[in-house]
């Protein structure tokens, strides 16, 4: 953990919280992980219920953290491709115990 971050943050599951909480990130890192690089607007469509604004937010602060990447192509019309980071990856495990749990414990 960066010195600032341990500064700031008395708990370690403190800081992964403010990393990968909320309802959305976990969700993005998985798609991510399990589909490879997205556009924004596949990234959209996968999450048909997040606003335009939030997602936007989401990715920022994911790209913030080093989570992900972001790569932006000069051409016309633009394109803008996320891919998760080595970074991002490291929180996979994580990921796939949450999703594990979410498989058995889902009511139907």
């Amino acid at each position: 953990m960066e010195n600032s971050a341990r500064e700031k943050y008395k708990c370690p599951l403190e800081y992964t919280q403010k990393v990968i909480g909320g309802k959305w990130k976990p969700i993005i890192l998985w798609y991510l992980s399990t589909e490879g690089v997205k556009r924004y607007g596949e990234l959209k469509k996968f999450l048909a219920k997040i606003s335009h604004k939030m997602l936007s937010q989401q990715l920022k602060e994911l790209e913030k953290d080093k989570l992900i990447h972001r790569e932006e192509y000069h051409q016309i019309p633009p394109k803008v491709e996320y891919s998760i980071t080595e970074k991002g990856k490291t929180l996979l495990p994580i990921l796939e115990l949450m999703n594990k749990w979410g498989l058995e414990n889902k009511e139907n």
